[in-house]
Formats: C-alpha cells, structure tokens, sequence
C-alpha cells in the first residue's frame, strides 16, 4: 500500500512536468562528468537549488518528455553517482534516494539539498563611454530611479574628476542582495554600513566591477574584466549611439575570456521605439558573427528560460532599460537572482593582488578577487613573486568583504586581507596569495592570435600582457611563423622584461601595444 502511494506520488510529479527546483533525467554516464558537459550540468543543478530555496529533486529514469521509462540496476547507481559527483562540485549534497520497480527497470526520486552558505556572483559591466554603465548599476542597488543627468552615477563615480567631468576613471565596486528571493536595497551605497548590512544579511550577493568606459583607460577596463574572477559581463549599449568600437572591443575581451554575457540597451526613454529595434537588429547581428545567439527577454517567462541556458555561454539575452522610468530593471533583478554561480577548477586557495593599501592602525592591505580555494583568519600563506623570484611567508591579521568582516574568504569573494610580515614597500599589483609555494615564470609558450595589427608582428615585439591583474611588458622571443598580421594565430614563446610572474598553463591573456590588439593562452611554462 506504502509503495502505492509513493508511485503515485511519482505519477503525479511527471505529470506536472519539469518545475523550478524539479529536473527529469533518464540516466546519467561518466561521459557527462567532461568538462563542459559537467559545467553545464553544476549549473543546472544550481539554478534548480536557487529556485527551490536550497532543495532540488532529480526524478531520474524519465525521459524529458515525462515518460516513465524505468532504467536497469547498474544505469540507476551510476546515474546516482554521477549526481553526486555534480553536487559535490557547488558544495551540495544528496539528502535521499528513493528506488521503484516500474515495468523491467526503475525509477527513483533523488533529493539534493545546499546549505544557507551564500550564493555570489561577480558581474563585470563593460561599454563605450556615457552608456549608462554606472548609472544602471545605481539605480539597480538603489532602486531609485535616474533625473536624466546620471544622479544615481555618483554612487560609483566617487573620485573629484569622475564627478566633476562625468567619466569613470577607474574600477569601482558595488554590491547587490537578495534574501528569500527579494532585493535588499540601499538607500545611500556610499554608506559603508550599508554595505556591510547587505554583505551580512543577504543569502544572494552580486558584486559589480564597473569598468571604464574611456578608450585612454582601455588597460583599467581589461585589469576589471581579467583580473577579478567575473562570473559574468554586462555589456551596456546606448540606444541613442548603438554600437561603438569600443562596444566591439570590449565584447571581444569579454568571450576572449570565455564569459557568459548580458547585453543592456539603456536609455531607450531617450529615442523612438524604431531606433531602439535598430539597435538591437545591429546588436543581434554582432553576436551571429562572433558565434553567440542573441535572446531578446521580453516578459519573466524569458529570464526563467534564459538563466537555464546561461552556463552554455552560447545564449546572449538582450534587456531593453531606462534609468529614468526603470523599464525593464525588474528583468535584469530577476536574471540576476536566477543566474548560477559558475564553478571553477581547482581547491588550493589563490588569490591576485589587484590593489594595495597602508591602513592605519592596521597596516599591509591587499584586495583582490579569491581565484580557488578558500583562506582562513590566522592562516599563514606565501606572497611573491619578488623581484627575484622568491616568496615569503605571511600571516592573514583579518578578511573584510564590502567593509563586513568575515573569518573566510572563498572562491569568487572580492575582499580586502590584512597581512603581517611584508612591506608596503615590497609589494606590487600582479602578485599572488597562495597556500602553496609555486614557482615564478620568466618565460611561458603560448597559442597566440592577432585581433588587430597595422603591419606585421615579428620576432622582439614588446607588448603589453594582461593576466589576471598582471600588466606587463613582454617580448615575443621565438615564433613559429616569421611574422604573424591581423587574423593569424600561432604558438610563440613570450618573457616578461622586468619582473617574474606567477602564471600557469590554460590561463588566458589580452596583450596590447597602441591601437594593435590580440589574445592568447597559455601552453606550457619554463
């Protein structure tokens, strides 16, 4: 009678169809624990624990379509574990497996449950210059609306000149919240009380690197984009201009990187609703001829499709907005709730130190994004590279996340860390954080490509690099071409000039040199 009931507990589940927290497997094989198979799958699973506020339930030997099909002994275990594997990745758990005997196989139900840790995301906004980067995210954490004449910037554009002409000179951080699915507002993000009640309170944390608009400062956007662990780009596009150079450029480095992107139309209070389906036709356009399949989200019923096919970064969803009348914010809140952490390879911790501070009463601050891993309060870890290779051991004094102080920090944390035992002096942006000692670089091989060049690259061109929050002049030393131009790509051996690095193989890099641009990763290191 017990088994009766629960089979048709199960009837009546498959009948209701895949749900928000609720997915339909038939089974499961190792092939789907390769790389990006199991990517997708991780974020899956996680946008079904987001949305059944940390429980999911896998109903496996279904079909997609809701058939019971039943599956033999050996699918139903490895199908079991090839789930446990997955939620082992974003830190979940399986909390209960039940079997049923259906026609000459089975099905079962599998629950997977998540712990209240935090969910974070970082959103990296890039664009052309006045498109409404710093503004949208203002009226996003404020919730207030825009006068026209960028009020809500000021929240990000807190330096003299920034506000005095209009411009973002550098990187700048803002954090968003969500608690039980709702946006926890600020009424002044200036505050860092404020800030540091929504780092503590929310069970969802999105933190924005707003970049640079300005061509002169094309290397502070690319130190934002490459040098903290982005999760995600929102590339900003004004329906007033449409598409820049810069809008192309920026795009490029953002799947460059392999990144998943947003794309905002802003200000489309400002201009006729037929400029702003032109400028989504040459947005559109743009995608198809970089690979990427462009989704205009319309309604809530758009973002619920979209978070899902996020983590195949192929889909682009496009959001028409206004900071004025706040049209279409409440679909880029929703996205934003729904949007799943993307994991990353690796457990040791390592961190790129993006900036350095002298605190008073504190001393050695550096901040930067947490690559892997995980670091404790009281921990020691080494710093380097020095010039001459070495790194020394230093011990972590405190760990603060948007002015909250936290005991641990943790892959795709933005954070601030204390230290005792180096000098202010000592250190330089491009060093890393680590538990374990590695070795510095002078010289790595790299699969190089050209994006643009006026004339040919050949043997001792000096560029600079961009790793991780690394900036850097190098020199292309042996090359397996005699020359490369625009559109070429070939392996070459590259050495910084000045100092050591700590990098390693399949990081990806920008280099630059004037208006020539290309991109690369790396191979092998010496």
């Amino acid at each position: 009678m017990q088994i009766s009931l629960k089979m048709k507990c199960i009837e009546d589940l498959v009948q209701n169809g895949e749900r928000e927290n609720i997915e339909f497997k038939e089974y499961l094989t190792n092939y789907h624990l390769k790389e990006n198979r199991f990517q997708e799958l991780a974020c899956q699973m996680n946008h079904r624990i987001i949305m059944g506020k940390g429980r999911a339930i896998y109903v496996i030997g279904v079909s997609d379509d809701g058939k019971l099909k039943g599956i033999d002994e050996e699918k139903f275990n490895e199908t079991v574990e090839v789930l446990r594997k997955i939620a082992d990745e974003i830190s979940a758990k399986i909390k209960s497996v039940e079997r049923f005997k259906v026609n000459s196989g089975y099905v079962g139900i599998v629950e997977i449950v998540k712990s209240k840790a935090k969910e974070h995301i970082i959103v990296g906004t890039a664009g052309h210059v006045d498109h409404g980067k710093s503004t949208l995210v203002g009226s996003l954490i404020t919730g207030k609306p825009d006068d026209g004449d960028g009020l809500t910037r000021i929240y990000l554009d807190t330096l003299k000149h920034e506000i005095e002409r209009g411009l973002s000179a550098d990187l700048h951080f803002a954090v968003f919240g969500f608690k039980d699915g709702k946006p926890l507002r600020m009424k002044n993000p200036l505050n860092k009380s404020e800030r540091a009640f929504i780092t503590e309170n929310a069970d969802k944390l999105v933190s924005f690197v707003d970049t640079v608009g300005h061509e002169p400062w094309l290397r502070t956007t690319i130190r934002g984009l490459l040098g903290q662990k982005i999760d995600y780009g929102l590339l900003v596009i004004a329906s007033n201009d449409g598409v820049m150079r810069t809008t192309r450029e920026h795009l490029g480095i953002l799947l460059a990187m392999d990144l998943p992107v947003i794309i905002a139309i802003t200000k489309i209070d400002m201009v006729s609703e037929k400029r702003v389906d032109e400028v989504i036709g040459d947005v559109s356009n743009l995608l198809k001829k970089v690979g990427r399949v462009p989704y205009i989200v319309k309604d809530l019923g758009d973002v619920k499709k979209v978070a899902r096919m996020m983590g195949r970064s192929l889909i682009v969803p496009i959001i028409k907005t206004s900071a004025v009348t706040l049209e279409g914010y409440d679909l880029l809140q929703e996205l934003l709730l729904r949007l799943p952490v993307r994991t990353f390879k690796g457990k040791g911790f390592l961190m790129y130190i993006d900036r350095i501070y002298r605190v008073t009463g504190v001393g050695t601050v550096v901040s930067g994004s947490v690559k892997r891993g995980e670091v404790e309060e009281g921990e020691e870890v080494y710093i380097g590279p020095f010039r001459d290779g070495s790194f020394k051991v230093v011990k972590v004094q405190s760990i603060e996340m948007h002015y909250y102080r936290v005991d641990k920090a943790e892959a795709g944390d933005i954070v601030g860390i204390a230290i005792k035992g180096v000098r202010y002096d000592e250190l330089r942006r491009g060093m890393v954080l680590t538990k374990e000692e590695v070795k510095a670089v002078k010289e790595f091989e790299a699969d190089v490509y050209i994006f643009t060049h006026p004339t040919r690259i050949k043997r001792g061109y000096e560029p600079v690099i961009h790793i991780e929050t690394i900036s850097e002049t190098v020199i292309f030393k042996e090359m397996e071409k005699e020359y490369m131009k625009a559109g070429d790509r070939g392996r070459v051996r590259i050495a910084f000039k000045y100092n050591p690095q700590f990098v390693y193989e399949g990081q990806k890099f920008i280099f630059r040199e004037g208006r020539s641009k290309g991109m690369g990763e790396i191979i092998k290191v010496y």
